[in-house]
């Protein structure tokens, strides 16, 4: 049957219909509030008791990938299920934000692709903390000065940023999430900037490299310069006569840099991942990935030994790298990730069967699959 009714009177539909969500969210953010007030009441209890009563946990990973997990599957359109979920990872936050604002560390300054995953993860609710380096954001949560920090790990095109492999080498630090990133590149310059007045163009290595191509067809003139990051390129661009930048939509709206040229990327599906790290474990999820570092012993068809026992278990492996071990000259430690939690019967026989083999054995964590 045709809808008859005229534009004012969808109009007040579409009013009342807001009227009734905004009332829901209030509901939901005062449930949130209670979950607040339990658990806050249930660790004074044990310390009343003189028991042992850990840290007030307000932030559930597990619990908010199966929300938005459900969210996705429940859908029914016509809005598409991981939008549907972008809102509420918003509005989940929001209600976080009332029990605790979340204090995240991330690879800075403003205007980085780590900080767009930062805000795509815990919504932007959380209160976000630039760090220089990547050694800073994992020094930021160790001391407790953040709850969470974010690293990339790797890109679809570049493969795997080293020096956060490393971070886990010598840090407690636990894996306890992950982001992915479509990474969208542009070509940004200082408003009434001219092409002809582009002598230097600076970006994160990893972005020049992501560009590599098209820099070469269109300005293989151009110097090109290697900064800390893409935020610190837009800085750049915004405030040094001739200097582009390579850099995503946040850093052009930070530094209100204008667009020579958009979509420089190489690749069209040009992803990053990111990994959240926090001192705590995460219970399964449904849906986990676990990662380790493994160092097997220098022999024939060691690096055989320490895959068997995933395909003998059918686990699938979704990412293998190595690094130099810094104990032994020309020895490395392999970086393994796997679909699975650790509290699985399957990943736990494998675990043991690999401590047996390996001559250091380090569990990262396990954590839910990227959802949005």
């Amino acid at each position: 049957m045709a809808d008859t009714r005229d534009l004012d009177q969808v109009r007040a539909d579409i009013d009342a219909i807001d009227r009734e969500i905004q009332s829901l969210i209030q509901r939901r953010a005062q449930c949130a509030q209670r979950v607040a007030e339990i658990k806050l009441e249930e660790v004074l209890a044990l310390r009343e008791r003189g028991e042992v009563s850990p840290e007030v946990v307000y932030y559930r990973p597990e619990r908010e990938a199966q929300v938005l997990q459900r969210i996705i599957d429940r859908n029914g359109g016509p809005l598409e299920g991981v939008a549907v979920a972008h809102i509420f990872r918003e509005i989940m936050s929001a209600c976080l934000a009332l029990e605790r604002p979340l204090q995240v560390a991330y690879l800075g300054p403003e205007g980085t692709f780590t900080q767009a995953a930062a805000l795509k993860h815990f919504g932007h609710a959380a209160l976000c903390v630039p760090q220089n380096t990547i050694d800073g954001v994992f020094a930021q949560v160790e001391s407790g000065e953040c709850n969470y920090g974010v690293v990339p790990v790797e890109n679809s095109t570049e493969g795997m940023v080293s020096h956060t492999l490393d971070n886990f080498m010598d840090s407690p630090l636990k894996i306890s999430g992950e982001v992915e990133m479509r990474i969208v590149h542009h070509l940004l310059v200082a408003p009434g900037t001219a092409e002809a007045d582009v002598t230097r163009i600076c970006a994160h290595q990893q972005a020049l490299a992501q560009c590599r191509n098209w820099l070469d067809t269109h300005w293989p003139r151009a110097k090109r310069e290697a900064v800390s990051s893409n935020g610190e390129a837009a800085r750049l661009a915004a405030t040094t006569p001739g200097v582009a930048a390579v850099a995503g939509d946040m850093a052009a709206e930070l530094y209100h840099l204008d667009r020579l040229a958009e979509h420089i990327e190489d690749y069209p599906d040009n992803t990053t991942r990111f990994l959240v790290v926090g001192r705590e474990e995460v219970p399964p999820s449904g849906r986990d990935k676990t990662s380790l570092i493994v160092s097997s012993r220098n022999k024939p068809g060691a690096l055989f030994t320490l895959l068997d026992p995933f395909r003998r278990a059918g686990v699938s492996l979704t990412r293998i790298d190595t690094r130099p071990s810094r104990t032994e000259k020309w020895a490395y430690v392999f970086f393994i990730e796997f679909e699975g939690h650790m509290q699985d019967d399957a990943i736990r026989a494998i675990v043991t069967d690999l401590e047996e083999q390996s001559i250091l054995l380090k569990p990262l964590g396990s954590y839910p699959q990227a959802v949005l």
